[in-house]
């Protein structure tokens, strides 16, 4: 066990970068904080690279760290690393995960320029319990090593397959596959409830502000809109998306 008590140590300044995607990128790693997604990532516990323990901390009595890089560092390092503000003396960083296979997925995710954190993490932990197979994320999307898409998905990051594509791609191949590919939008879409549960189907989803756009609209299956009953102008994406990824799965 290596003890760490200065915030200019090199090993810090280094955790210190992986807020950033062009670190996490450049080494293949990243962080995470807090007792809940720490003990996710312990169940698989190879993507862990080092165990970053605060000294006025002691890890639950179940953990099994015994075969890891753990490092103890003091509260002023642990605050240095955190990106929380009440930090609770726990992080560790995590390896990326190799692109998966996609070949045998049946329901997918497909998500268009998601660009809120909280949505995406929000999004990937409602796929998980939606029996999703794997998630691909088109561009503009948020990168989903951020530490608050982390935060969100609460630890179904390492659950769910997760690979970035070409979406207008992958629409054509899951159609050549004959599997359904239904956009959401109100234009030219259809009440969702129209469709039946299935068991192969994809969903995209697109932007907070803007929908998913145009050019992939027009190469879907069919598209799908959630009726609006109050004085709500919308619905929140990560909301609409649980509801629709539901009623598809058979």
């Amino acid at each position: 066990m290596e003890r760490i008590e200065s915030v200019k140590n090199q090993k810090v300044k280094q955790w210190k970068k992986l807020h950033t995607k062009k670190e996490r990128e450049a080494t293949g790693t990243y962080l995470i904080e807090g007792l809940h997604l720490v003990e996710e990532a312990l169940k698989t516990k190879e993507i862990i690279r080092d165990l970053i323990i605060s000294t006025e901390v002691s890890l639950p009595s179940h953990w099994n760290v015994d075969d890891l890089s753990v490092k103890l560092v003091t509260k002023e390092v642990m605050k240095t690393i955190s990106d929380t503000e009440a930090p609770q003396g726990v992080a560790a960083i995590c390896e990326m995960k190799p692109s998966a296979s996609s070949d045998n997925w049946e329901r997918i995710l497909l998500i268009d320029s998601i660009q809120d954190p909280g949505n995406l993490g929000t999004i990937i932990r409602t796929a998980d319990a939606a029996g999703v197979d794997g998630i691909v994320l088109g561009d503009g999307t948020v990168d989903h090593y951020n530490s608050k898409v982390i935060r969100s998905s609460q630890g179904s990051i390492f659950h769910l397959p997760i690979i970035k594509g070409n979406l207008s791609d992958w629409i054509d191949n899951l159609k050549s596959k004959d599997i359904p590919v239904y956009g959401t939008s109100l234009q030219n879409g259809v009440d969702y409830r129209n469709v039946s549960p299935q068991k192969k189907y994809s969903l995209l989803i697109g932007n907070e502000g803007n929908g998913v756009h145009t050019e992939l609209l027009e190469k879907t299956s069919k598209n799908l809109f959630i009726p609006i009953y109050g004085g709500a102008e919308s619905l929140n994406v990560a909301i609409a998306t649980g509801i629709l990824l539901y009623h598809l799965h058979e």
